[in-house]
């Protein structure tokens, strides 16, 4: 779900894909952020990018 909102889907885009509700995709991502020590989105995405999880293949 990280590597989703560090890629640029919305909570919604997310939600459908897993077949969950935005609710619950906001849950799991404050509580992933929080767990990271992580502030904001641009901090996921920064965090996304030293862990290669944006690289192709």
């Amino acid at each position: 779900m990280a590597r989703r909102t560090a890629a640029g889907y919305s909570n919604k885009e997310i939600a459908t894909r897993l077949e969950l509700s935005v609710k619950t995709v906001e849950t799991y991502r404050a509580r992933a952020m929080e767990k990271l020590g992580l502030q904001s989105r641009s901090d996921l995405v920064r965090y996304a990018v030293q862990q290669g999880w944006l690289q192709d293949g």
